[in-house]
């Protein structure tokens, strides 16, 4: 077996875990622990096309980690008959300090926490993760890769708000961005699959699942992203409004009588798709449209109108676009967004073909017409094997 690379994102509740052969691009095993700190908690570990679940408590992220290495001590495979050479760690927040992927050691566990306040949502089960996976795994190198990475060093007129700069310097207000590692996955995949140097490509990756997120990528360097300073801003997301008139909270403090607590609750978890149509999931907002929802269709509307401001928004910033790039949940398997993301867009030398659009896709596919200008492709992400493949490549 070649080298491996186990990869660990762990969440606020959850493990989730692949162990990746990165030069061959193969999931050896997968599995994930949900539900950490209730009654019963699940497991699920896949190996050799064989699922293995349990239902048991899991106390913690120690305990639950433990019970990924009991398992694959009995299912499978042993992780150094696998050749495990590193454990992987997903890191949301990086903050500017870290551009690229790092070897984990006290002072990056410190950096990490200390960055928390950047991502209080993710950064601390990020860091418990790595705390327990370097106490059971103590034999083998732990690299964080982290979301921001990609976004690190972009240029300062995108990442800088008009904000007073001392109030903006003093609490590290600017644009972070995030799902930087599937971004880049995407970008350095679509210059292979059109057979073109990288270096030569301005492209927009959109990606599109519960979380939305879109980026201007010249010559393989971002240069804008939609998220800022948090995942809030940008696209309209699954339960998350993206951008608003920020005057809006001031409005809803004062009139509505809501606190902090209750409007970060509305604009993160009650609004985009849920709030205008009462569900999160694109399928059922098909659903209901297809049975006469006008709301599920407005839905779509400014969903899909939103796009259409990205992408011609980032063309401009661009100077012009080669490739334009779907990918995550929406965008892998939605053709009817795709389709209308890109209603009207001929003007920049979009066309989509609709029989090369039609249905999910599970490979990089192209999906424009043959005489377009623009390249317009479905390209299934893949931020495990991303990471994989930074931290062998770093070590």
């Amino acid at each position: 077996m070649n080298s491996t690379v186990l990869v660990i994102n762990s969440g606020s509740s959850s493990i989730k875990y692949q162990l990746i052969e990165p030069n061959a691009g193969v999931v050896v095993a997968s599995g994930l622990v949900e539900r950490i700190g209730e009654e019963a908690a699940r497991l699920r570990h896949t190996f050799e096309g064989q699922d293995t679940t349990l239902t048991e408590p899991v106390a913690d992220h120690g305990t639950g980690l433990r019970r990924v290495l009991e398992l694959f001590g009995s299912v499978g495979p042993d992780l150094h008959a696998a050749g495990i050479v590193a454990v992987g760690h997903r890191v949301v927040q990086g903050g500017r300090r870290y551009s690229s992927a790092v070897l984990v050691d006290d002072a990056v566990m410190a950096d990490i926490d200390e960055l928390s306040p950047l991502a209080p949502l993710h950064n601390p089960p990020n860091l418990r993760g790595i705390e327990v996976a370097r106490e059971l795994l103590p034999d083998v190198p732990h690299v964080a890769v982290f979301d921001t990475a990609f976004f690190s060093d972009l240029p300062d007129a995108a990442a800088t708000y008009a904000l007073d700069r001392r109030v903006a310097e003093k609490y590290r207000v600017r644009r972070y961005g995030a799902h930087g590692t599937s971004h880049e996955y995407v970008s350095r995949t679509a210059a292979i699959v059109t057979g073109r140097p990288l270096t030569e490509l301005r492209q927009i990756v959109l990606h599109l699942g519960n979380g939305a997120s879109a980026s201007a990528v010249s010559g393989g360097r971002a240069v804008d992203t939609s998220m800022g300073m948090t995942p809030l801003e940008g696209l309209v997301m699954g339960t998350r409004t993206g951008d608003m008139d920020p005057a809006i909270i001031f409005h809803l403090r004062r009139n509505a009588g809501m606190d902090v607590d209750e409007i970060d609750d509305l604009v993160n978890r009650r609004s985009g798709l849920k709030g205008l149509a009462g569900a999160n999931d694109m399928r059922e907002i098909h659903r209901l449209i297809e049975a006469g929802d006008a709301r599920a269709r407005l839905a779509l509307d400014v969903y899909t109108h939103r796009l259409r401001k990205y992408i011609g928004s980032y063309a401009a910033a661009l100077g012009g676009l080669d490739v334009l790039s779907f990918t995550a949940g929406v965008g892998e398997n939605d053709a009817v967004v795709r389709a209308e993301a890109c209603a009207g867009l001929e003007f920049l030398g979009i066309e989509i073909d609709p029989e090369r659009n039609s249905g999910r896709v599970t490979r990089p596919t192209v999906i424009s017409t043959d005489s377009a200008r623009v390249t317009v492709l479905v390209v299934p992400t893949n931020e495990e094997l991303e990471i994989a493949q930074q931290a062998l490549s770093l070590l």
